[in-house]
């Protein structure tokens, strides 16, 4: 609806100002202006700094998530390793006790059969 004030726009606002309050108050105005412009820019500038910490909180959130879901996912491979893990040491054992029952037995047998 409203463009952007062009030079005619703002000499018709500055001119109506005049007349309505007078050349000892457009000064006042123009200070009281300025200051709530100051003031709107740094509550707009303090909003937009509030929404990008929230939206780098809510970044460091999925974060967190991220890493606790790869942390359960290694302690379940733990868990995983240690299940297969032990038979097969159990299995080996077995294997090695095996073998050298059979070691120690061979030399009796060549004895034996000499």
């Amino acid at each position: 609806m409203f463009g952007t004030l062009g030079m005619p726009e703002l000499i018709l606002i500055f001119v109506v100002a005049l007349l309505l309050f007078g050349p000892r108050k457009m000064p006042q105005i123009g200070r009281s202006i300025g200051r709530a412009m100051g003031e709107f820019r740094r509550a707009s500038n303090e909003f937009k700094r509030t929404i990008e910490d929230e939206v780098a909180a809510d970044e460091i959130r999925d974060v967190e998530k991220d890493l606790k879901g790869i942390r359960d996912v290694g302690k379940e491979l733990r868990d995983l390793k240690e299940t297969v893990e032990n038979p097969i040491k159990s299995t080996v054992k077995k294997v090695l006790d095996l073998s050298s029952d059979e070691t120690d037995q061979s030399p009796t047998k060549e004895t034996g059969e000499s």
